[in-house]
């Protein structure tokens, strides 16, 4: 992570996205990177069949403007909290498919994770859902901040390993942001075994649980010292029997930062992230970071209703 870095942050006028972009500042700030705000505007379809075209134009002008404004805001949003480094632009179109499509050249995205009021509601609503499962880099998602410490300095990052390629990916980049932020770095592996209809219940009874999860938390060991690739990081290495989803969220409502892994080709996978990633970010009190196991930082490396405590 170098002063190259680019973090792009998606706004719509919303306190949520001023949110998200206070992440963004205190982020660069942390590492040196640049910000870029972008925010997306476009006509309804049914405005655009209803009325002549000139009226078009002139509501395709308005809409432009009002997006300027939006961007004009959380630039001077972003230097207030002592960032210079920061640029914004607007852009027509789709608020999702521009944000993929950009990850391709920037580090980082960050969006909030609801509209509510602002100047188009949807770019927090469905590009929060949508944007992780597609962007090429890694995405975070900064959910209304409602009680307890502020979401930023970030002192307490927790990431979720289950031995997957994918979890690879995200416990890597935990590794690089505890050292960007000096925080404290939790690895956790969820074994969901103890009550009957979870994905584990098949085993027999006789298999030895406390055997299961000594040797998960071997696994766990292992993929963080490789994680570490001889760093100087205190890892805290738990494996623990309950939901992944369950878990992450508890885990949420003490720390700074979740971090959970994606393919990066329209869904998650493995034992940890499964089907559990969407309840993660809906539910999740604090940011979250969801990073592709096929980035190019990646490709370019060698081979329950829970508060803030």
């Amino acid at each position: 992570m170098g002063s190259t870095e680019v973090i792009l942050v998606g706004v719509d006028g919303s306190t949520e996205s001023l949110t998200a972009t206070s992440w963004a500042a205190d982020r660069a700030k942390a590492t040196g990177a640049r910000v870029h705000v972008l925010c997306t505007y476009a006509l309804a379809s049914y405005s655009a069949a209803a009325l002549d075209g000139g009226i078009t134009v002139l509501d395709d002008e308005a809409l432009k403007r009002g997006a300027e404004q939006v961007v004009q805001e959380a630039v001077e949003h972003a230097r207030r909290r002592g960032l210079e480094k920061v640029s914004g632009s607007t852009e027509p179109g789709d608020p999702a498919g521009i944000l993929v499509e950009m990850s391709k050249e920037v580090d980082l995205v960050v969006v909030g994770s609801r509209g509510g009021g602002g100047f188009t509601d949807r770019l927090l609503g469905t590009v929060s859902s949508a944007l992780p499962a597609h962007s090429t880099c890694p995405v975070v998602v900064v959910p209304k901040h409602t009680s307890g410490k502020k979401f930023t300095p970030i002192e307490r990052i927790v990431v979720g390993v289950d031995g997957s390629e994918v979890a690879s990916a995200a416990l890597r980049r935990s590794v690089e942001e505890a050292e960007a932020w000096g925080a404290r770095l939790t690895a956790v592996s969820a074994v969901p075994i103890a009550s009957a209809g979870t994905m584990m219940s098949w085993l027999p009874t006789q298999v030895d649980r406390t055997a299961l999860l000594r040797d998960v938390r071997e696994g766990l060991g292992r993929a963080v010292d490789a994680a570490l690739e001889g760093r100087d990081i205190e890892v805290a290495r738990h494996a623990l029997d309950g939901s992944p989803a369950s878990l992450l969220i508890e885990f949420s409502t003490a720390v700074d930062l979740v971090v959970v892994g994606t393919r990066g080709r329209g869904g998650f996978a493995g034992v940890l992230l499964g089907s559990t990633s969407q309840t993660v970010l809906h539910h999740s009190t604090c940011p979250v970071m969801i990073v592709p196991s096929r980035h190019k930082d990646t490709e370019a490396a060698p081979a329950g209703s829970w508060e803030r405590r």
